[in-house]
């Protein structure tokens, strides 16, 4: 015969809602307040095809409920996609370029300050996605995305973009804090889960 036993446990309510005050606010809920995005690619001779890319980043911006109003293929220079960036009329622009964004004065952050925007955060500890940049040009954001973006992949540049399309500020404070558990290579493409965006705040609790 099998015998079952019962070991009730309990925790006093003071010291339940004691743990839900401090936990509370650690994680919330937040929709995409944005609504479009542009979409720059650069093109370098010899370099990736753009067609899987497009529609990687289409589904990315779609599944978090914007609309990919425009795509642009330009040289990889300065020139061009400064002139890119001012035809542009995305709430967010995007950038991926036909070379690795290797440094702070590489083409594509050299043509957002030309434009008159700034480069706010260059790199990202995170792998995949460490070759990113955020920047801004006036008030629209401008990201620039790793290589690895050119995949439906998880990486670093979806934190990124679910935050921003939410407009909750992502400093560079807040890039550099993600650098704990940074591995993201097992990820898996899962665009139903950026629908609507979990933004986890417990970095910015920890600095109060």
């Amino acid at each position: 015969m099998r015998s079952s036993r019962s070991s009730p446990n309990a925790i006093h309510e003071t010291k339940v809602a004691d743990a839900a005050a401090i936990g509370q606010n650690a994680i919330r809920l937040a929709r995409p307040a944005l609504a479009s995005a542009s979409l720059m690619f650069t093109d370098t001779p010899g370099g990736p095809n753009n067609a899987k890319a497009e529609r990687a980043m289409l589904d990315r911006v779609q599944a978090l409920g914007l609309e990919m109003i425009e795509v642009y293929a330009v040289a990889h220079a300065v020139d061009p996609l400064f002139d890119a960036l001012q035809r542009a009329k995305g709430e967010i622009a995007l950038i991926l370029t036909g070379s690795a964004t290797s440094d702070i004065d590489d083409v594509a952050p050299q043509a957002v300050r030309h434009a008159g925007g700034q480069v706010d955060r260059f790199g990202m500890p995170v792998d995949p996605g460490n070759l990113l940049f955020l920047g801004t040009l006036s008030t629209r954001p401008v990201i620039g995305l790793p290589g690895c973006a050119r995949t439906p992949a998880l990486n670093g540049a979806d934190w990124v973009l679910s935050r921003v399309a939410c407009e909750i500020p992502v400093t560079s404070a807040d890039i550099a804090g993600v650098g704990l558990g940074d591995l993201l290579r097992k990820s898996r493409p899962g665009t139903a889960a950026h629908r609507t965006a979990f933004c986890e705040t417990m970095n910015a609790a920890a600095q109060r």
